[in-house]
């Protein structure tokens, strides 16, 4: 009852910063002396919705970003948006299907070629499906979108955010934006070659468990990294209730009023883009890995997404599943 009266009134948590609060009023806090310099993000998913205000936000700080997309023309026109509000803004455009194994290796090929140092990592990019569909490599395409394409993706560019860590001294931070709907999700449902083939397909439980599956990466991938004394931290965000084309792809399964009431109490995309904003710059966040941030402020998620256990054996089904796929290249051990 108190979280809710905390929300809806906009109170702030211990960072200052709560529900109401946008990614300019986060950004504006962090850009003065105590912004390094120089810093590069990579973010997937930011044509549109809270990737493209989370790009807009900290291009406007002066971070040089790097936007990964799969539409390229809408990624075209974020970039020109971004420059006229800020001229002097680096902002490079990729392509990249998160669906796609190929897709990704490929445009981590692309992105290292480009020989740039690598400081917060952005894993955004989000589908949802009312009807099962299956990527090119034959897996449920939600699953292998909003799960395995980030899996794949960190690993593939972990080593260099380790490395310019070590060079700038400056720790590399990691971002997974989850939702709170991953506490739907049962562990009797919770099957790794199930969601793989997406037996008894429901769109919404298989969005949960994608978020669910990001959760647990993050928490696996914290303990990893401490244990080889990385200067890289990984945690992550629920943005909020954010009126995207995510929520509108869900309005045919809610009634009416119920979206209509339930539209009074969404975020804008600028608050939606916050928390992200805020784990990526703030001092606060430094040294704070494997953590869940809601309203930019640190809290809880669910049992599951908090068993160690469910965490390592997901690491290792998804390690085994994609060194079996990927046969020319493998991702790189953590």
């Amino acid at each position: 009852m108190k979280a809710t009266i905390r929300y809806l009134a906009g109170i702030a948590g211990p960072s200052g910063f709560g529900s109401n609060s946008t990614a300019e009023q986060v950004t504006q806090r962090f850009s003065s002396s105590m912004l390094p310099s120089h810093l590069t993000a990579l973010i997937t998913g930011a044509t549109s919705g809270i990737g493209a205000e989370t790009a807009r936000a900290l291009a406007k700080r002066g971070v040089r970003v790097v936007i990964g997309a799969r539409n390229m023309k809408k990624a075209r026109e974020v970039r020109e948006n971004m420059l006229k509000e800020s001229p002097n803004a680096e902002v490079i455009l990729l392509e990249i299907d998160l669906s796609s194994f190929a897709s990704v290796q490929r445009f981590c090929s692309e992105f290292l070629a480009l020989q740039l140092p690598l400081n917060i990592l952005i894993n955004n990019a989000g589908i949802y499906s009312q009807e099962l569909e299956f990527s090119e490599e034959k897996i449920e395409m939600t699953f292998a979108t909003n799960y395995l394409g980030h899996f794949l993706l960190t690993e593939m560019l972990l080593d260099r955010m380790i490395e310019t860590a070590e060079k700038t001294g400056i720790e590399g931070r990691i971002i997974t934006v989850s939702s709170m709907i991953h506490s739907w999700v049962k562990r009797e449902t919770f099957q790794f070659k199930d969601m793989i083939k997406g037996r008894n397909y429901n769109g919404t439980r298989a969005y949960a468990q994608s978020k669910l599956s990001g959760i647990l990466h993050a928490k696996e991938m914290a303990k990893q990294l401490k244990a080889r004394n990385a200067r890289v931290t990984i945690n992550v965000v629920h943005p909020g209730i954010v009126k995207t084309a995510i929520l509108k792809a869900h309005k045919s399964l809610i009634t009416d009023s119920f979206f209509f009431l339930a539209s009074k109490l969404l975020k804008s995309t600028s608050q939606g883009a916050a928390t992200t904003c805020y784990v990526a710059l703030s001092p606060e966040t430094e040294g704070v890995s494997g953590k869940y941030f809601l309203d930019c402020n640190e809290s809880n998620c669910s049992s599951l997404a908090n068993d160690e256990s469910e965490a390592h054996k997901l690491w290792n089904s998804t390690r085994s599943l994609l060194h079996k796929r990927l046969r020319c290249r493998k991702p790189s051990a953590v």
